[in-house]
């Protein structure tokens, strides 16, 4: 007798494909978009451009359309081409860039018409703006996004802090993303940074790197060489699940830091206690692998409950398990505060919070850092980087 009944077998491969199908349609489409905007802003829409400017123009968006997901396929895929990887990921800045500002163009447009300046002339000024403007964008974000980040100091009020505790220093990086761009100098001058704050708490808040140990451990290789007075701590993130969080956790471990992989430890100064507990990302429970999910009860187990709670979890959207624990802080990252403006807009919708302290429930606050590298684009746009110093604050 057979286990799976041959109509459901046929049903299921009939199913693949057509998700398969859908998912090209709405990438397809999609590009169309980022593209087509820029295309008819650029090239179209009343310039009466030469000919051979047009067609040129039309070719050079045409390739992109064509070389993005190539360029992502080589990269992101199984074969894992680095300089692939950069190529794709930098077009697709660029024509985010080029979308974002041909659509705010039409404001120009409207305003020179109102003017009564005729087209060819306006089109081509709106045109003309458009690529000033995304090339001192891209140029400047690039700068941002390759600096070492700059620091952030923010002051945090807990009142379950004991008075041995006040103005326990935390600095705290997250979102390194080493990946196909070789940054391990940049590695090196982060953590000299953090080293020069004195810190009593290091903390790395997750997606450390997109890759595998062994591809990128040439740029983790630095962090073995943080100091903090009491504890140095690791979360995964999100990116962990796509290559090997397991692999990361060891290798945190390996270099001398606490792996908080759903459990917390205790430091002491000055006879006051603060709890600091870990959690697996959000999305670790779906990835698959064994022995992973966020679990903050596991994380907490054993825990005294009056003392203060610092907990570090990935994704802000977990501070609704915090706020349920009781949890005094949580430290998050993910958002790189949406890296390239407006993309912060559309963070939003899926997280209660871009950057910044705020707070949820009657005791929980939650800091969320804008990150300390980037994901993809290499580009940084109205979203700093930051290397964040909390200093934790006992009241009453």
């Amino acid at each position: 007798m057979q286990d799976t009944p041959a109509a459901e077998v046929e049903t299921v491969a009939r199913t693949r494909p057509r998700r398969r199908w859908r998912r090209l349609l709405v990438v397809a489409a999609i590009m169309l978009l980022l593209l087509g905007v820029p295309w008819w802003t650029l090239l179209s829409s009343g310039t009466q451009w030469p000919p051979a400017v047009i067609i040129s123009g039309t070719v050079a968006f045409a390739c992109a359309f064509i070389g993005l997901p190539l360029m992502m396929t080589l990269g992101h895929g199984r074969r894992h081409r680095d300089w692939a990887a950069a190529t794709g990921d930098a077009l697709l800045g660029v024509m985010w860039v080029l979308f974002v500002w041909s659509v705010l163009a039409q404001l120009l447009r409207l305003v020179l018409f109102v003017l009564g300046v005729p087209n060819p002339d306006r089109s081509r000024i709106v045109a003309g703006a458009v690529v000033i403007v995304a090339v001192a964008v891209l140029a400047w974000g690039y700068a941002e996004a390759m600096r070492v980040p700059r620091i952030r100091r923010v002051d945090v009020d807990i009142p379950r802090l004991g008075s041995g505790l006040d103005g326990l220093r935390v600095a705290v990086i997250t979102d390194t993303h080493y990946g196909p761009i070789d940054r391990s100098r940049w590695s090196a001058s982060v953590v000299d940074r953090v080293n020069e704050l004195d810190a009593d708490v290091v903390c790395h808040v997750g997606d450390i790197a997109d890759g595998t140990v062994d591809v990128r451990e040439a740029q983790a290789r630095p962090l073995a060489a943080a100091r903090a007075r009491l504890a140095r701590v690791y979360v995964t993130g999100n990116h962990e699940y796509f290559s090997e969080a397991q692999g990361w956790l060891d290798y945190i471990d390996g270099i001398g830091w606490d792996a908080l992989h759903n459990r917390h430890i205790v430091v002491e100064r000055n006879g006051d206690k603060l709890i600091i507990a870990g959690v697996d990302d959000a999305t670790a429970r779906a990835s698959g692998v064994a022995g992973h999910g966020a679990n903050l009860e596991a994380a907490l187990a054993g825990s005294d409950p009056a003392l203060p709670v610092m907990l570090l979890a990935h994704q802000p959207k977990q501070v609704v398990t915090a706020v349920a624990a009781g949890v005094d802080l949580q430290l998050s990252g993910h958002t790189h505060g949406g890296q390239i403006w407006p993309f912060n807009f559309l963070v939003r919708l899926e997280q209660p919070v871009v950057q910044g302290l705020s707070r949820h429930g009657d005791r929980t606050q939650l800091y969320t850092s804008r990150g300390t590298g980037f994901w993809g684009p290499p580009f940084r746009v109205f979203a700093p980087s930051e290397i964040t110093l909390l200093t934790l604050r006992s009241v009453g």
